[in-house]
């Protein structure tokens, strides 16, 4: 969506400042012996305290409140009985919906102590993500945003997700324009003032393929590599961009 009047600059601030705190409540929650499944509860609780209900369920009819992604598990992982322990890297992915209005988080946090170079890989879908919102500039094009995530994950060894994007938002969960994590030159809008959009390096610490599960939502590395993730919703402005997503 593209912001053109303050209410729905202050609708989307209220559901942004909602999903981060429910990601920060989430992220409070995790340690060894937690299920993914006792967490989803947690982010319900918090969203739904305040109003908030999850997109991707009123949007796809996701099983989930939110997704939980762990190990080799991309996006898109169905919460449930499964078990975290010591060393487990988990991506929570957040996405509320309040008053008609949606915004989309997400971070990878590391259960106690990870696998070796797990803490480096989130770093740097931590500092690719820095990147892209430093390049989301009006008159800067969509794949400016890809080439600065690309470039960072490249010169850490690290490789993107080619298959998978970050997308506009708003008012729907998924809108135009869709935003590569690499230098797509399909990627051509000129980004443009009040233009809202979900910024989310998908990472892995070498090259993996994306294959979908069996249950029809999950992806993840074709070969058990740890995948991170890292997501904000911006609104693009004069200068630095304005993260919705943070508290």
């Amino acid at each position: 969506m593209t912001i053109e009047h303050a209410s729905e600059l202050d609708a989307m601030q209220r559901v942004g400042a909602l999903v981060a705190r429910t990601l920060n409540t989430m992220t409070q929650a995790v340690r060894p012996g937690v299920t993914t499944g006792e967490l989803d509860e947690v982010a319900a609780a918090c969203a739904r305290a305040a109003g908030g209900r999850s997109a991707p369920q009123l949007t796809y009819d996701f099983p989930g409140f939110t997704c939980i992604s762990v190990n080799d598990e991309i996006v898109h992982g169905i919460p449930g009985p499964r078990v975290l322990r010591d060393g487990d890297v988990v991506t929570l992915d957040v996405t509320l919906e309040l008053d008609g209005f949606m915004a989309d988080s997400a971070r990878t946090v590391i259960v106690g102590t990870g696998p070796r170079g797990a803490e480096q890989l989130v770093r740097t879908a931590h500092l690719a993500l820095e990147a892209g919102l430093a390049a989301a500039r009006p008159g800067k094009r969509v794949r400016d945003v890809g080439a600065a995530i690309d470039r960072t994950v490249r010169s850490y060894g690290a490789r993107v997700f080619k298959e998978l994007s970050g997308h506009g938002i708003g008012r729907q969960l998924h809108e135009e324009p869709s935003v590569p994590n690499w230098d797509d030159p399909s990627a051509s809008m000129v980004l443009h003032e009040g233009l809202v959009i979900a910024v989310e390096p998908m990472i892995a610490g070498r090259v993996a393929r994306v294959v979908e599960d069996d249950d029809g939502w999950t992806y993840r590395t074709h070969n058990g590599t740890v995948a991170v993730h890292e997501e904000h919703t911006i609104m693009i402005r004069n200068g630095e961009p304005l993260i919705l997503t943070q508290v």
